[in-house]
């Protein structure tokens, strides 16, 4: 496999990261009000073979600038990538072994809406290659659900686990917590809930009111209240003790599992690892002969289609990226992680150590644990992520 330059100072994560693919497919049946992601909605369907052979030439383009990669982990998110046909995931997957050798062992995930979960499909995905699945099923209130746009009811999404369960060993499934009118009770109840159902990863995101979206409209003009601090932190409190109870400690931030069972893909990420990302809007790192590049694709799918079919991809950015950026996403990937960062391979990438007065500073106010060489956030910092990367980055 490729060796980064950075990939000498240690044998263990974050440097042996892996190498990943993502693969963004666009579309969905309707678009969620909290949502920012790159999602659009197309009444008439969408033209799987023509989509198939343009991911296909942009696989291939990536290939060239990232020769001789091992894949570690193939991750199909959107979007919705569950209205996709089977034969369309398993053209894809074709495509990537083509380019590159796939590791014997690697982790192939497949995200999912409820709606769109059937069990004919399920074992279509399953004979492809597809060997782990992640359900958006968001909320277990048909109330949550509706506000949050939703058009699946709980018991169509515990349903839907229950297919998974049934066709991949491995399977996950998000909850958004921190809405509307919640208290902590009735969040320890659903989590409880969930984790009767969990069996082995959760990722649970706090309600976040992002640009663009509907809810950012209906919270500018004060149609749409959020739980402040206070509540927050009591919510994400709740979170933590629930999911350690049930051994599903948080291993990143909005993300538990059972030892052993984290997201390899987003593993990827977190440790700063690479990843090459095809799709409309998708995003990449790289590295090459130029150092580190930031990789982004034209997010308009019909835009996309069409410069991948003029010039063989559909990339809008790919510019290396100066040391400063690199220690600065390190740190802002890395500190998400239990395990944290080695300083060292900070130094590495910024060309310059982090100050030591700042670590001792953070260290001193119980935010974060520098043991071996490697920075950690603790129970008290990891509330705190943004303030403490910008404090350690300053």
């Amino acid at each position: 496999m490729h060796r980064s330059a950075d990939a000498g100072l240690s044998a263990r994560p974050p440097f042996a990261a892996g190498f990943a693919v993502y693969v963004h497919w666009p579309f969905c049946a309707s678009k969620c009000p909290y949502c920012d992601f790159n999602s659009h909605v197309r009444r008439t369907p969408v033209d799987e073979p023509r989509f198939v052979a343009a991911f296909e030439r942009e696989l291939a383009h990536r290939a060239e600038l990232a020769p001789g990669r091992t894949v570690t982990s193939i991750f199909f998110g959107g979007g919705t990538p569950s209205l996709m046909q089977g034969r369309t995931v398993g053209a894809i997957l074709d495509a990537i072994g083509r380019h590159w050798a796939v590791d014997s062992d690697a982790e192939v995930t497949l995200e999912a809406n409820p709606t769109s979960v059937e069990a004919g499909r399920f074992r279509d995905y399953r004979a492809a290659g597809v060997n782990r699945v992640s359900l958006g099923v968001q909320a277990l209130d048909d109330d949550a659900l509706r506000q949050l746009g939703r058009l699946h009811t709980a018991a169509e999404a515990l349903s839907a686990v229950g297919v998974a369960a049934r066709h991949f060993e491995r399977f996950s499934f998000d909850l958004i917590y921190a809405r509307p009118a919640q208290s902590p009770a009735a969040w320890r109840a659903e989590l409880e809930q969930a984790l009767a159902h969990a069996a082995e990863h959760l990722s649970l995101y706090q309600l976040t009111i992002e640009p663009g979206t509907w809810y950012e409209r209906l919270y500018r003009a004060g149609k749409l209240t959020i739980p402040d601090e206070d509540l927050g932190r009591a919510l994400w409190d709740v979170t933590q003790e629930v999911c350690g109870r049930h051994g599903l400690p948080a291993y990143e931030v909005s993300n538990h599992a059972r030892p052993g069972r984290e997201c390899r893909h987003n593993l990827v990420y977190w440790r700063y690892g690479e990843y090459a990302g095809v799709g409309p809007g998708a995003h990449g790192r790289l590295v090459g002969p130029a150092g580190r590049l930031a990789m982004a694709t034209e997010p308009a799918p019909e835009a996309w289609l069409a410069a991948v079919e003029r010039q063989g991809h559909g990339l809008i950015e790919a510019e290396p990226l100066t040391a400063e950026a690199q220690g600065d996403e390190l740190l802002v990937m890395g500190l998400r992680l239990a395990e944290g960062v080695e300083t060292g391979r900070y130094a590495l990438l910024a060309g310059r150590a982090l100050r030591r007065e700042r670590i001792d500073e953070l260290v001193g106010a119980g935010l974060i644990t520098n043991e071996a060489g490697r920075l950690a956030l603790t129970a008290e910092g990891f509330p705190l992520l943004d303030a403490v990367i910008a404090r350690l980055a300053a």
